[in-house]
């Protein structure tokens, strides 16, 4: 049955590139979705080495003792949604999109936990899922506006050089 989950997970997620990396932010959606990326992976792998959660059943699991599938494809393809979502929001309207996510992630995390093999909490909890959705969701985000930032003073810089 895990299996089956991780493969019908896979699946969703390939489909979905095509018109998540769309449209004229290309750049910045291929910088959330490989950021978010790495950001995932080493926040997994601390809490996989240090035994708060673990994954016996994942893809590669002579390789890698993370889930691949969690961390460089689902959960950096839910940053692109939501940083899309939330791209032109004021702060109140981001955390309550952010909870959107979160909070749902949160609840299926914790009815998988219990009724599935994909992965068992040791010394991890609904709000510890929750904190790290949000804190990997609102780190994204400001490295979103960051870049933002910076290419609004670079396009001011090339149009006071001229």
């Amino acid at each position: 049955m895990e299996k089956k989950l991780l493969n019908l997970l896979l699946g969703l997620c390939i489909f979905s590139v095509p018109f998540l990396f769309k449209g004229k932010k290309m750049r910045e959606t291929l910088v959330i979705f490989f950021s978010k990326g790495v950001l995932a992976s080493l926040v997994d792998a601390y809490v996989v080495g240090t035994k708060r959660v673990e994954y016996p059943v994942r893809p590669f699991s002579r390789i890698f003792k993370t889930n691949l599938i969690y961390d460089i494809l689902f959960f950096p393809l839910l940053s692109v949604i939501w940083v899309k979502m939330s791209y032109n929001d004021n702060l109140g309207n981001i955390l309550l999109k952010s909870l959107l996510f979160s909070v749902p992630m949160s609840i299926a995390q914790w009815f998988f936990e219990r009724n599935t093999r994909l992965f068992k909490w040791r010394k991890w909890s609904i709000f510890h899922t929750f904190g790290s959705v949000n804190f990997t969701l609102f780190t994204i985000r400001g490295f979103v506006g960051f870049i933002k930032t910076l290419d609004r003073i670079k396009g001011n810089q090339t149009i006071n050089d001229m």
